[in-house]
């Protein structure tokens, strides 16, 4: 008897849980590349702009021109430009009070700067708990879907007089289909965490140096 072992006919002729589990995994495989092209690009982005606003700050006399420069720009601050505008806003705010002590002035631009440096690594980090899911879980759903489909292969046998390899070959490579999509969704969202895991702690490790540096500057000038 000739059998079909095309993927496609594997699939088709396989079991209703182990199609709902191969529609579980392949969802679970297009998310998971979604998010992956997305943080690739938001994390590129975020890097650019780390780089342009570190030139800028660097490169500018004065500091109040550069925090007026941010507000009138039709682009809404990020990252970096975020970090600076959350401290200069806070430090020019409190500086006006009357009777406040220079070390309290730069503490408060420091929290306010902290505040947005973890709010923007919160969304940097959005949806990468999703990867790490994916990567751990999805191998154990497909091979929850081989194990019912080898379960009903051997069934079958149950009700014939002489079994053959080939009467259980056709149910135990449409199972093991199940195992292969689980491993296809997960390697990827496995690689893509870590990888942007990385890359999101190297952010970190550049804003809060830069939230130092620019500490520095407001300590000097709240002693002016």
């Amino acid at each position: 008897m000739q059998v079909d072992f095309s993927i496609a006919s594997l699939v088709l002729n396989a079991s209703w849980l182990v199609k709902f589990v191969m529609a579980v995994l392949l969802l679970a495989s297009l998310w998971s590349w979604t998010v992956i092209f997305a943080k690739r690009s938001l994390l590129n982005r975020a890097r650019k702009n780390a780089e342009e606003f570190e030139t800028r700050f660097w490169n500018a006399d004065d500091l109040a021109a550069l925090y007026s420069r941010l507000n009138q720009g039709r682009r809404q601050p990020s990252g970096m430009e975020k970090i600076f505008e959350a401290g200069f806003k806070e430090f020019a705010r409190l500086r006006k009070r009357e009777g406040i002590q220079p070390m309290a002035v730069l503490e408060g631009a420091q929290r306010a700067m902290r505040v947005a440096l973890n709010r923007e690594i919160e969304d940097l980090e959005t949806h990468l708990p999703f990867l790490a899911t994916v990567g751990s879980v999805s191998p154990y759903i497909g091979l929850f879907g081989t194990v019912w489909g080898i379960m009903n292969s051997f069934q079958a046998l149950s009700n014939v007089h002489q079994a053959t390899l080939a009467m259980v070959a056709p149910g135990i490579s449409e199972a093991l289909i199940a195992t292969a999509m689980g491993l296809f969704a997960a390697i990827p969202a496995v690689i893509g965490y870590n990888r942007y895991a990385n890359d999101i702690e190297r952010l970190y490790s550049r804003y809060d140096i830069f939230l130092e540096e620019f500490s520095s500057i407001l300590q000097r000038q709240a002693h002016v």
